[in-house]
């Protein structure tokens, strides 16, 4: 067979009868038909032909695939299960069998889908029309005959009975006034009454008292002669209380003159089939791990309180978080870790049992409780204790004892106030939050604090382009000796100019940058815009040109770049090494596990002298430090600030005695000391008494721009 199209394509004949003998099996398969095999095989295959042709007409029209679909059902292939695998197959499997080479054209794919369409519809109005006829043979073989002969009459009486008595769906036949007149044998059997105490009831005897809205007002229509049919999915109570659902079709037959008669209802039971609609929905709105509603009716809910909410209801919700669940998955396998989850779900779900809150899960080792209740802020704070008590009792999964917690994040609020996304959003941040604070607690979301986490992640976004636009400066603080309060050097402490918000100090971005990864790039800056500075400084005052100090951040220290970047700085500015002093915080020395920097030995030979910032608040380990290249320790303003002179004496005494101690062991290693946040006369001369080197804080002069610097050499 060869059909023309625009590329002349071929339809392959073997490829035709492979498809019509595969269509053939599977309607047989599917259910009773009343054909042989190769009667139906017969059957199929000048309709796959048919198929084919108008798939690579010229011309194309999907008309043919509609007269494919009838002439089925006029073959009494009716099954539902026929309709349903020729139109998949039709989509699926028409192209590779009967024109293998064309698979990929989206044009005949295009094509397919329209015939696909009209394959079902042609199947559906055929089937309509079937049952349509039937239904109009019914009423007309029961009351027309009268007008006929009495032959005529008695001939129609006993096809209409043969037909009424034999159908496989219900029929019945009700007055106007709802009483019923006449039911088969199929109806009685469906309801589990007999034929003759169906006669005795009326249809409101029937009624389900959950009828879909507007059934009753539908059913008055018909009878008040509004409408002539109606048709509807409804629950009728059986005999023994049971419920059977149904497809309901109701026809009005009127007099001659028009008005209303009776009804004639065909009724066929759905029950299998609605009981189907209603697991498949349960398997798409419910975990199949844990049995709980899914994020997907999690959110029906969620939006059903949303759109019903008054002005003065108020949602909240809990979100769960297991603590660690990654380490059970990865150490005990995911056998383990899904049972476990089981009786975590299990819990939770039994712990606000009877409350009326919905519990779901969301994914993974997450859950949450929508919790249904007027109670406010307290009542959602409950609900967070009873999970987190119920997550935390031991588990027992097979021979393994687990001890697990969870982090929770609350939000109880006005529904008026707020969204589903903004909700959840706020739910996920105060989940944070608790993880934050330590885990296995809950948190209760802030509206400023969260506010105050934005601005922060703002900052963050923008730290790159603010570095690459040149908004950092640097001001320097004046670091004296103790001895004549000259200044010997200066510590480099960066800022950001930030266009919006002024000046920005590092305690609000220096801890975002480290997150980042930022500080590196941050701190080659800072690095090498110092040594600019202090290279004018040099070549402007060389006898008493200062050290210029520059912190380097653990991360930054620990850069395999470090040293080159330090050298480029001192190549590059031809600032002396000497002048350049680095500060690194005890734990950047030591290292992990106590070890020395792989690098703090190659910085030392650069030539620039090495400090340890906020000396006495890590671990030094002696024997290390030591033998490090080491030249100044810095004492970490909280031991300064102790010995103020205003305070508790006994304390003011024993900050004394530490700084004394700390002075001295930093001498015994041959380090200059220096003493931060020095802000009183006070202070100064105690130090000068427990010889202390040098110091720098407000009383020998605040961070400042550069030129203050230079100012203050020239002065």
């Amino acid at each position: 067979m060869r059909a023309p199209d625009s590329d002349g394509g071929d339809v392959s004949r073997p490829g035709a009868a492979a498809y019509a003998a595969e269509w053939a099996r599977a309607v047989r398969r599917i259910g009773f038909v009343p054909l042989s095999a190769a009667e139906t095989e017969r059957l199929l295959a000048p309709l796959t032909e048919r198929l084919g042709e108008a798939l690579l007409a010229p011309a194309f029209s999907a008309r043919p695939a509609e007269e494919v679909g009838r002439a089925l059902v006029e073959a009494h292939l009716t099954e539902p299960g026929v309709l349903d695998w020729s139109v998949q197959a039709l989509g699926d499997r028409f192209l590779p069998w009967v024109l293998p080479s064309r698979t990929e054209s989206p044009e005949l794919r295009e094509r397919v889908a329209l015939l696909q369409g009209a394959f079902a519809a042609g199947f559906a109005r055929a089937l309509r029309d079937r049952v349509f006829s039937q239904q109009e043979r019914i009423a007309r073989s029961a009351w027309q005959a009268r007008d006929t002969v009495e032959q005529a009459l008695r001939d129609s009486e006993a096809r209409f009975r043969a037909v009424f008595t034999g159908a496989a769906i219900g029929i019945g036949i009700a007055g106007v006034d709802g009483q019923i007149i006449e039911v088969n044998q199929s109806f009685a059997d469906m309801l589990g009454y007999t034929v003759a105490e169906m006669r005795r009831m009326n249809v409101s005897a029937l009624a389900y008292a959950d009828d879909a809205a507007g059934m009753w007002e539908l059913y008055k229509e018909l009878i008040e002669g509004k409408r002539d049919s109606a048709r509807v999915e409804k629950r009728y109570y059986r005999k023994d209380g049971s419920v059977v659902w149904t497809d309901l079709a109701v026809s009005l037959i009127r007099h001659d003159d028009g008005r209303p008669r009776f009804t004639v209802a065909m009724v066929e039971d759905i029950t299998q089939r609605y009981e189907l609609q209603q697991r498949l929905r349960f398997q798409a709105l419910h975990d199949p791990l844990t049995g709980l509603p899914n994020r997907t009716l999690f959110f029906e809910s969620l939006g059903e309180v949303f759109d019903g909410a008054g002005p003065d209801q108020r949602v909240g919700l809990c979100f769960i978080d297991l603590d660690g669940f990654k380490a059970v998955n990865d150490s005990l396998g995911h056998d383990l870790g899904d049972r476990l989850l089981k009786v975590i779900a299990r819990r939770l779900s039994d712990c606000v049992a009877g409350r009326g809150h919905l519990v779901a899960r969301m994914g993974g080792d997450e859950f949450v409780i929508l919790v249904d209740s007027d109670g406010g802020i307290d009542d959602a704070v409950e609900v967070a204790e009873l999970a987190l008590a119920a997550v935390s009792a031991p588990v027992h999964v097979g021979d393994q004892q687990l001890a697990v917690s969870a982090s929770i994040g609350i939000v109880e609020c006005p529904a008026a106030e707020t969204s589903v996304g903004d909700l959840m959003k706020a739910a996920d941040t105060t989940l944070y939050w608790a993880k934050a604070e330590g885990r296995g607690r809950w948190a209760v979301y802030d509206p400023e604090r969260s506010a105050a986490d934005i601005a922060r992640s703002a900052l963050a976004a923008n730290l790159p382009a603010a570095l690459d636009r040149g908004e950092f400066v640097l001001h320097y603080q004046p670091i004296v000796s103790l001895l004549d309060e000259t200044m010997v050097a200066v510590e480099a402490l960066v800022r950001w100019q930030h266009p919006e918000l002024g000046l920005i100090g590092p305690d609000r971005f220096i801890g975002l940058a480290e997150e980042t990864g930022l500080i590196v790039r941050l701190g080659a800056w800072v690095l090498r815009q110092a040594c600019r500075d202090a290279e004018s400084w040099r070549c402007a005052y060389p006898e008493t040109s200062p050290v210029v100090s520059v912190n380097l951040a653990a991360r930054q220290a620990d850069d395999p770049a470090i040293v080159e970047t330090v050298a480029e700085a001192l190549q590059h500015t031809g600032l002396p090494a000497e002048l350049l002093q680095l500060e690194l915080t005890e734990s950047a020395v030591m290292g992990s596990a106590g070890e020395p920097l792989r690098t703090l030995h190659q910085l030392a030979d650069l030539g620039p002298r090495l400090a340890i910032d906020d000396f006495g608040t890590g671990y030094s380990n002696l024997a290390y430090l030591r033998r490090l290249p080491i030249h100044c320790v810095k004492l970490a303003g909280p031991f300064v600030e102790g010995i103020k002179g205003d305070g508790d004496a006994v304390a003011d005494h024993r900050d004394e005695r530490i700084v004394d101690a700390l002075v001295r062991l930093a001498h015994a290693l041959e380090l200059s000391v220096t003493a931060e946040a020095v802000e009183t006369e006070v202070q100064a001369e105690r130090l000068r008494a427990l010889r202390c080197d040098t110091g720098q804080g407000r009383l020998f002069g605040a961070p400042m721009p550069a030129d203050g610097i230079r100012t203050r050499l020239g002065g």
